[in-house]
């Protein structure tokens, strides 16, 4: 399967955003995605399988326990493909890191011009 047919499916993204906070139980998946999802209990282990047969995830055994955990070999490929495209967005989004990080510092060079040396508030009613 290939790796965007993976991650085109929301319940596999979903078990995916959990797995990348650190190891979770199979149970833990399940009690989730069952509630947000609504889908079955063998569901969700048929998602879990696709996961761990596509190479997006692993599982080690603890006792009864099956704990998953993220495999970030296939996700450093989808990285290395993004990267083509990556130019389509990076520059927009550093212009905007520009222009946030502009509005702070005028915001924070008027709230100085405003305040005496005593760190009071001037406004212009009490200039007048």
């Amino acid at each position: 399967m290939h790796a965007f047919d993976v991650l085109g499916d929301p319940v596999r993204r979903r078990i995916l955003e959990l797995l990348a906070d650190g190891e979770q139980s199979s149970g833990a998946i399940t009690a989730v995605i069952t509630d947000e999802f609504g889908i079955t209990h063998p569901a969700v282990s048929q998602h879990l399988r696709v996961l761990r047969e596509s190479g997006f995830a692993t599982v080690r055994a603890e006792g009864t326990r099956r704990l998953y955990a993220v495999d970030s070999g296939p996700l450093r490929e989808v990285d290395r493909w993004l990267e083509h495209f990556r130019r389509f967005w990076s520059q927009p989004l550093d212009a905007l890191a520009t222009e946030l990080a502009r509005g702070r510092r005028e915001r924070r060079l008027a709230a100085e011009r405003h305040s005496t040396p005593d760190g009071d508030i001037t406004t212009q009613e009490n200039e007048t």
